[in-house]
């Protein structure tokens, strides 16, 4: 039997970027997490696991111990650089990228995989951090480049775009970044729509699919239009209707309140033909009806965890601890499964092809 290639993991959440790379044949030794309901889960799903729920910070010289491990992997929090945050420079968490760098010069592994928003790796106003962060990995040994994902050509039903830098130790590959993203591209496996993913779970209240969320949906007083019924706000809150016809958009940390995606209930699970929030933006389109703060109907409802759970690719049966609020933001924060799992897959067969 081979040897299986074994990880550092790191910002490591409730384990999304984790199941896909064990679902690739890695296997993971180590563990980071500063939020404790995040750790708890991992630990609840990983219990081969050794998991320190701390700051980073804080273990970073007890590091040398995993020297020579094949892979360190990770995805540090965001916020700092997401065109969805104030995008600021300065932010603690934007560091966290280098902090990242600073564990792969301590663990010196074959490869290392770090995931993070789109914007890292794709806005001018971040060309500065990035090239800062590939000339440290150089610095380091490694040939590193950024790869942006659209996760629902990976098999996720979420229209959620992400950067993977991946660095490849001693690589003195010239055409590095071509014959990776040959590897990724072998990975490609459509996502199905929302309603065919969900499907099987029925409607909310049920036993596969327990009612979650019970944050009132009201309309909005001044609702701001778009030509699509799922990409204005008609609503209270940040919470949008989703197209369970198509891909649901990120699903966001802020999840658990009036910021939980919603859908119609009766149109997914139930006999109805036409989606009520496509009825209501073409009454609200055409000047029929007047919005006035009230309660939407009851076949309009957010999302439940078990819904949530399936869109980023976890297991059904994947344990989360903490309340619902935390268990919500855990998943939210995670990398769907699946998409982790094709990079996984593509590093391996990269690393395969060059030996």
């Amino acid at each position: 039997m081979e040897n299986k290639m074994t990880a550092v993991s790191l910002f490591t959440g409730a384990g999304g970027m984790d199941v896909g790379f064990e679902r690739a044949g890695i296997k993971v030794i180590f563990a980071n997490e500063i939020v404790k309901e995040a750790a708890e889960t991992y630990k609840a799903n990983h219990p081969r696991c050794n998991i320190v729920n701390d700051d980073i910070n804080n273990v970073i010289d007890t590091m040398d111990q995993y020297r020579g491990v094949d892979l360190v992997f990770g995805g540090p929090p965001c916020q700092g650089f997401s065109v969805a945050g104030k995008m600021d420079p300065d932010d603690e968490r934007s560091k966290l990228i280098f902090t990242f760098l600073d564990v792969v010069e301590k663990v010196l592994p074959h490869v290392f995989v770090m995931e993070n928003v789109k914007a890292l790796g794709k806005l001018d106003k971040w060309e500065p951090v990035r090239e800062k962060y590939i000339d440290r990995a150089r610095k380091l040994g490694y040939n590193c480049a950024p790869f942006i994902l659209n996760a629902t050509e990976y098999g996720v039903s979420q229209k959620r775009e992400r950067v993977f830098f991946i660095g490849i130790k001693d690589n003195l590959d010239p055409f590095f970044e071509h014959h990776m993203n040959d590897c990724i591209d072998k990975q490609k496996n459509p996502a199905p729509v929302i309603r065919e993913l969900l499907a099987s779970l029925g409607k909310a209240g049920t036993d596969k699919n327990p009612n979650t969320c019970t944050a009132k949906i009201t309309f909005a007083t001044h609702p701001v239009m778009r030509k699509s019924p799922y990409a204005g706000m008609y609503f209270n809150g940040q919470g949008r209707p989703m197209n369970v016809d198509g891909y649901s958009n990120t699903l966001p940390a802020s999840m658990g309140g009036n910021k939980t995606p919603l859908i119609d209930e009766e149109y997914l699970y139930g006999n109805e033909t036409e989606d009520w929030v496509v009825s209501y933006h073409k009454e609200l389109l055409d000047g029929s009806i007047i919005p006035e703060f009230k309660e939407a109907p009851s076949r309009l409802r957010r999302i439940t965890i078990n819904e949530a759970v399936r869109i980023q690719t976890f297991p059904d049966d994947y344990v989360f601890c903490g309340n619902k609020g935390k268990i919500y933001t855990q998943i939210g924060n995670a990398v769907p499964c699946k998409l982790a799992e094709a990079v996984a897959k593509a590093v391996v067969a990269y690393l395969q092809e060059q030996n």
